[in-house]
């Protein structure tokens, strides 16, 4: 029986390796990879990253107002995203919602997180005109998405031990949720908005390609002129920007959490 067992544990395993190998080839053959091929043009890459330097810096005030711009856009995108989820995330788990509003909710949000910020833009675009506010409202719709499923899942993991004892002293359901709940998924709430909060700044860098706003612009507008030299500039400033921001981030999140 029990060698019987191990033999239907052993098949099963079989199965499911080579199973991943076949997802793993066919994914590969309709990505195209060819790593060959990366090697054999490796002589243009080379001589495309040359045309980057040196960097052009003279229009560094633009750049640097342009990112200034582009970091508040991630903030507020991130800050109205965290507001949204808060309520949505609590609507969402199971164990604080019955089942028939819960679904719905899921399913909102996965529509919300399944549709690119660039996308988003384009509507948004439409909707209020250019600029950074569109980029927000982009930022905004799809981060909801994402922090509403991250903040569900926290909830769904605590310990049911501090909402019964606050159930027991005949507390309102808001009362369960404020001093129950919150106080078990604050810390990891933070790192995830501080997180998003860094990714937002990156896509955020990407939106005013289609008119969002911010550093794309002077992006999209240098690539458009074949003036990779100011390109390399606006890329120097955008990784010291998320830097900064990722430092920064750290040390919030060691001081809240």
């Amino acid at each position: 029986m029990l060698a019987q067992e191990k033999k239907r544990v052993t098949n099963t395993r079989i199965m499911f390796v080579l199973g991943a190998a076949t997802i793993l080839v066919f994914s590969a053959l309709q990505s195209e990879i060819n790593f060959l091929t990366l090697f054999q043009k490796s002589g243009n890459m080379v001589e495309y990253i040359q045309s980057y330097f040196p960097p052009d810096f003279s229009d560094w005030k633009i750049y640097l107002e342009d990112t200034i711009i582009t970091i508040s856009m991630g903030l507020w995108g991130t800050i109205l995203a965290a507001i949204f989820a808060v309520p949505f995330s609590i609507l969402a788990s199971e164990n604080m919602s019955p089942i028939w509003i819960v679904q719905p909710i899921r399913r909102i949000l996965d529509a919300m997180r399944a549709i690119n910020e660039v996308v988003f833009a384009l509507i948004f675009v439409v909707a209020v005109g250019l600029g950074p506010f569109a980029g927000v409202l982009a930022l905004f719709v799809h981060t909801a998405g994402t922090l509403g499923k991250l903040f569900s899942e926290a909830v769904e993991s605590i310990e049911p031990g501090p909402v019964e004892g606050i159930r027991a002293t005949g507390a309102s359901k808001i009362q369960e949720i404020i001093f129950g709940v919150i106080p078990q998924v604050m810390p990891l709430w933070t790192s995830f908005v501080l997180y998003r909060f860094e990714s937002n700044v990156r896509s955020a860098s990407v939106l005013g390609i289609v008119g969002a706003g911010g550093i794309g612009v002077s992006l999209y507008q240098s690539f458009g002129s074949f003036l990779y030299q100011k390109v390399c500039a606006i890329l120097i400033i955008l990784i010291l920007a998320t830097s900064i921001i990722d430092l920064l981030s750290a040390k919030l999140r060691n001081w809240l959490v």
